[in-house]
């Protein structure tokens, strides 16, 4: 029987044995690991710019709301500012001081002996300090109106219906329902006994109405 030899036997077992070796299939294995994460992460970093993409997107909508919103309240603001003015001035209007009635008034505080020379109507309006709300200033305004009568007394003795002219006035249903109280017609000048330019002799005098003062 033929005896075979392999004279590569040995050669290829050292082979075979190399192949075999644990350290390579080692090294092999971890660099697969690292591939596998390098891959992982950039697909991390990938989401993570992708996020942020997102997130300024959102950001830049978000303030773009903001400044929206901002620009209503501050339309809100000037509206209700608005609609506060011409609610007062609709208020002064509707209760502002009549000349009419006034003038109608005054055909009827007739004394004999006295005529009216002029009459003086001084109003002035003086703003007060008013209280501030998260949406807008309550503000009013003081109204003061003073009458002033300007009158001769030609009386057959000049003076004795001046006093008399001041009732009449002070009991005029008018001025009782507008000035409100006693005292508020007053005599605020008497001048000495003198001739008019008609040769008649006469009493010039003031009298002051001061009606209450009116929050408007």
């Amino acid at each position: 029987m033929p005896i075979r030899l392999n004279l590569l036997a040995e050669a290829q077992a050292a082979e075979e044995l190399r192949r075999r070796d644990p350290i390579k299939r080692v090294i092999f294995a971890g660099v697969l690991v690292v591939a596998l994460i390098f891959v992982w992460w950039s697909w991390l970093q990938l989401r993570v710019m992708v996020a942020n993409a997102n997130l300024s997107q959102i950001e830049a909508q978000i303030q773009s709301h903001t400044n929206a919103y901002q620009v209503v309240l501050v339309s809100e603001k000037k509206i209700a500012e608005a609609k506060g003015n011409l609610a007062a001035l609709q208020k002064l209007t509707n209760n502002r001081f009549l000349q009419g009635n006034l003038m109608n008034s005054l055909q009827y505080a007739t004394v004999p002996g006295v005529q009216l020379v002029r009459l003086r109507v001084d109003q002035t309006y003086l703003a007060s300090q008013g209280t501030t709300t998260t949406t807008k200033t309550n503000a009013s305004v003081i109204e003061k109106i003073v009458v002033s009568l300007d009158a001769e007394d030609f009386s057959g003795n000049p003076g004795d219906q001046v006093n008399k002219f001041k009732d009449a006035v002070s009991h005029e249903p008018y001025f009782e329902a507008e000035l409100g109280g006693t005292n508020v017609v007053r005599l605020t000048n008497l001048s000495a006994p003198q001739v008019d330019p008609g040769g008649r002799p006469s009493v010039q005098f003031t009298l002051q109405c001061t009606y209450p003062d009116r929050t408007r």
